[in-house]
Parts: C-alpha cells; sequence; structure tokens
C-alpha cells in the first residue's frame, strides 16, 4: 500500500492506496505468508480468530471480547464462512462459535476449507473495501446486549 493522502492529510481508503503488486498479493492471499513467523514465534496459531486493530479493544462488547479466549490465527472459522462479506456481527458471532466449539477436527477441517478458499479467490475484499471498512462498535454495544 501506498501512504497517499488526501488534501487534509487523511490516509485514502485501502482501495485508493493498494498498489498493482498488492491486489495481486491480496487475491492470491500471500500477503498472509509473513504472519507464519508470528505463529513460529508462538503469538499465533494457524487457525483462530484474525487478530484485529488494537484501536478496537474498547469498542467490543463482553461477547465480542470472547473471540480473545483463544490464540489469533491466520485464518479461523470467519474465513471459510464468508471472510469479508460479511458483517463485523456476524464475524464476532462465527468468532465466539469457534471458541466454543475449538476441537482439533474443527481445526483441520478449516485448514482444509482455507486451502480451497485461497484456490476460489473468494470474500477477499467487502464492495468498496480493499478488506473491510473500520469497525466502530456495534448496536449491541450501545444498547448493552450481547
Amino acid at each position: 500500500m501506498t501512504d497517499d493522502r488526501n488534501p487534509l492529510g487523511h490516509l485514502l481508503r485501502d482501495q485508493e492506496r493498494l498498489t498493482a503488486i498488492g491486489r495481486v498479493l491480496r487475491k492470491t492471499s500471500l500477503d498472509e505468508l509473513p504472519q507464519l513467523w508470528n505463529v513460529l514465534k508462538g503469538d499465533m496459531s494457524l487457525v483462530g480468530p484474525r487478530p484485529l486493530l488494537p484501536e478496537y479493544l474498547p469498542r467490543y462488547t463482553a461477547f465480542q471480547r470472547r473471540r480473545h479466549e483463544v490464540k489469533p490465527g491466520i485464518t479461523g472459522w470467519v474465513q471459510v464462512n464468508g471472510r469479508n462479506t460479511l458483517t463485523w456481527e456476524q464475524k464476532f458471532e462465527l468468532d465466539v462459535w469457534y471458541v466454543d466449539h475449538w476441537s482439533i477436527a474443527l481445526d483441520l477441517e478449516i485448514l482444509w476449507l482455507t486451502m480451497l478458499q485461497v484456490l476460489q479467490r473468494e470474500g477477499i475484499s467487502q464492495a468498496g473495501h480493499a478488506t473491510m471498512p473500520e469497525f466502530v462498535g456495534s448496536s449491541a454495544l450501545k444498547t448493552g446486549t450481547k
């Protein structure tokens, strides 16, 4: 990605800053390979909820924070069930479902489905975004539910 900014000095949207090489890396999911180092260091697993930006932490509901009960992963239940075509609420639901249903068999299924997803190149981005729009919190956060 480039560091291009608008006249006010704010970064342009991801989609506008993504280079041609970046698009190829994103489409083929090769941009995820450097995270293998984090797996080798023990900071991440191959499978688990994808890590999100640290600035999102205060925006989580108690339910959404449950995704942190397991190590983050390079791929996860969200990635094989819609990836970035899902809403934030759907992603959190799937992450917590994974936490509640974790098993070695489930991880093996996710790894297999991930290989198929990478080959099909589906769900990489949400319309109008290089990946996903910013998570600003949910209506559940404002109402105190979930």
